[in-house]
């Protein structure tokens, strides 16, 4: 299969091995025309993947016509708050019917988009009315880059509303060490995988805080049933969230050393100001943005999300850690299932 992917990030070189071990044709897109050309020649990123090195089959350009013309698959995998302005490059520079003859879209970047409020699927269907919803792909669970690229075993989900496209790219993706399951319920598994960022950014705010193992469990469950009451307003399989793409990335994504999220709120914190602690990250932690839209998002759904209040609270409004978790130990006293 001809592959082509967006983005040269961490995910999308691991991603590009793993999809060159299959034996697939790949090309790789990187915006920066300095960032490709480094990629080019010396075949390894040291900051975003260091130690890994893309096969030198593998073609990354800036431009991005000579990775998307020849492929039947594309693979999105750049930061979530730049997918609409990736698309509109893409539909101006690829001829409608073109775009139209692409078999499959893979989507691996997880956020809801501020401002709109849409899912990557949402806004690649606005942005490319050549796409049909049956042709999008999200392939999400608990998947580190970091350990994908050295083999460890990973297993993660596909989801597609044609169930065959899914099986599609199950077969196209799976090895010995990369295991894909397949799922139809392509909101749950969106939203399972953008959300778990924001609790993410909580769990590292208990890590800077030094509080204890009691706080992280009860962090982690009382964050997927926040997760689980938007799927649920919004219209997605409640079931889904305990899956893969809900409670297994949530889990690692909330303990793992490679979670940036998790970094990104032990930065906050240390006392830094958002600003400070954005400065000192290397990579994009989605869960920053991604606070600010899942937070309009209960507002525009009234439902009750005060997690992810305190964590957007804390990054956007300058509250301290420590009262934002007083502040959640000291709500009112509910039952457990409402």
């Amino acid at each position: 299969m001809n592959i082509g992917i967006l983005g040269a990030g961490s995910w999308a070189i691991a991603l590009s091995v793993l999809l060159h071990k299959k034996e697939h044709q790949v090309r790789m897109w990187e915006f920066n025309p300095k960032d490709a050309e480094m990629l080019s020649e010396k075949r390894v990123h040291p900051v975003k993947l260091p130690g890994i090195t893309i096969p030198n089959e593998i073609e990354i350009s800036n431009d991005m016509a000579s990775v998307v013309r020849p492929s039947e698959c594309i693979v999105c995998a750049v930061p979530s708050q730049t997918m609409r302005a990736t698309m509109k490059t893409l539909k101006s520079i690829i001829p409608s019917e073109s775009i139209a003859a692409i078999k499959c879209w893979v989507i691996v970047a997880k956020g809801i988009e501020i401002d709109s409020l849409k899912l990557m699927t949402e806004v690649i269907l606005e942005e490319l009315p050549q796409v049909k919803e049956n042709k999008l792909v999200v392939l999400s669970g608990p998947s580190h880059a970091e350990e994908v690229s050295r083999n460890i075993p990973t297993t993660v989900v596909a989801a597609s509303t044609d169930l065959v496209l899914a099986e599609t790219v199950q077969n196209a993706f799976s090895n010995e060490t990369f295991r894909i399951y397949t799922n139809t319920d392509v909101m749950g598994v969106e939203l399972a995988g953008s959300v778990k960022n924001v609790i993410a950014l909580a769990a590292g705010i208990c890590d800077g805080l030094g509080l204890g193992d009691n706080s992280k469990g009860a962090l982690l469950t009382r964050g997927i049933v926040e997760m689980m009451r938007l799927g649920k307003k919004m219209g997605a399989d409640v079931t889904t969230f305990s899956g893969l793409a809900g409670i297994g990335d949530l889990i690692t994504t909330c303990i793992s050393k490679h979670s940036r999220n998790r970094k990104m709120g032990e930065l906050i914190a240390s006392g830094l100001s958002l600003k400070e602690a954005l400065s000192q990250m290397t990579m994009v932690a989605e869960g920053v943005e991604t606070a600010r839209s899942t937070y309009q998002l209960a507002l525009k759904h009234n439902i009750e999300m005060p997690i992810t209040q305190e964590v957007y609270k804390t990054l956007f409004e300058g509250k301290c850690a420590q009262l934002a978790t007083r502040d959640l130990m000291q709500r009112e006293a509910k039952p457990e299932w409402w």
